[in-house]
């Protein structure tokens, strides 16, 4: 299989963003309107300075144990200064959320800002997420393609990283939770990786969902859960996942539990996944929101020194035993 070729330049700020290994284990704190209905559900609605706030704190007391953090540059911007010296910075650029008046979750892209922008801000990588499902209308899904690849354009303009974060669905918006989205989950995940490692859109890392759902592998499946899929059956959608592009890519957390997402880790790697590490959100710092949205700033900083640090280095630890070096798949241009 072909590499990335990547300049010295590109090189070097992803360099910034990974452990000496290349391995990526960042931390993810770019949620906006889900952080905002999480912490109104609190005893005590901090409002919108509440989201900058707890951005600060995680960045604060958290990066120090993590290779980078992603941050979004509308409430972030504060906590992009707490973060720890040697922690790298992914900035998100795409508005939160999608409007569900029209058809196809369409994205788009912060009004004020542009990959320059971005880069001048001190990042070391352009994130942009897209809802996508390789079943969609050809119309809609080549809306979304000159989207990334615009992106990308941009991204390689400024020489800086892009991270290309997909989320998978279903045009009939079944809940993707259920057995029967698990079933079409790996098709919908493997197939969308093998589309946006095309060239064109000058991805440099993916970040992406396991091709299955664990609450229904067999063995991993939860209570009330029928298997959908057997032990061997998920081990080969992870290992057809991993042959899928040649690209560099990262396993999204999805706001799994922090023990389930390890457990995921280790299944990965027995399948012969060839991942190059995480960029992981609410499997580490979720239970964070309700301490701080009931008890206050103080009570949060608190847990996130404590059990937060805990869920970092847990998955920090599984992350060296399970995850590969993206440097096997990047040639330098000279």
């Amino acid at each position: 299989m072909s590499t990335l070729v990547m300049s010295r330049e590109k090189l070097a700020h992803l360099e910034k963003l990974s452990d000496e290994a290349g391995i990526i284990g960042a931390l993810a704190i770019d949620q906006r309107g889900s952080l905002k209905k999480m912490l109104e559900s609190g005893k005590q609605n901090p409002g919108e300075q509440g989201i900058v706030i707890f951005k600060e704190l995680i960045s604060q007391e958290l990066t120090p144990y993590a290779n980078s953090i992603l941050l979004d540059p509308e409430y972030g911007i504060p906590a992009m200064k707490k973060r720890a010296q040697d922690a790298g910075l992914i900035v998100a650029y795409e508005k939160t959320g999608y409007d569900a008046t029209d058809p196809g979750r369409l994205p788009d892209l912060l009004s004020y800002w542009s990959a320059k922008r971005i880069k001048e801000l001190g990042a070391d990588a352009v994130k942009v997420l897209v809802y996508y499902d390789v079943d969609e209308d050809g119309s809609v899904n080549d809306i979304k393609k000159a989207w990334v690849e615009r992106v990308g354009s941009e991204c390689q303009a400024e020489e800086i990283p892009y991270f290309l974060e997909i989320v998978t669905y279903d045009k009939s918006d079944m809940d993707v939770k259920s057995s029967d989205y698990a079933k079409l989950k790996p098709h919908k995940v493997i197939e969308a990786m093998r589309t946006f490692s095309d060239a064109r859109y000058k991805v440099d890392v993916l970040k992406v969902e396991v091709p299955i759902t664990m609450a229904y592998v067999e063995g991993y499946n939860e209570e009330g859960n029928k298997a959908v899929y057997s032990k061997e059956e998920a081990a080969a959608f992870f290992k057809e996942q991993s042959e899928a592009t040649h690209l560099p890519f990262i396993f999204l957390s999805a706001g799994v539990d922090n023990d389930v997402f390890q457990e995921t880790l280790r299944f990965a790697k027995a399948a012969g996944s060839e991942f190059n590490g995480i960029l992981c959100g609410r499997a580490t710092w979720k239970d964070a929101v309700k301490v701080f949205a009931d008890q206050g700033e103080s009570a949060a900083q608190t847990w996130l020194a404590e059990q937060g640090r805990t869920n970092i280095e847990a998955i920090n630890q599984v992350l060296k035993e399970t995850a590969t070096s993206w440097k096997d798949k990047v040639t330098v241009k000279d």
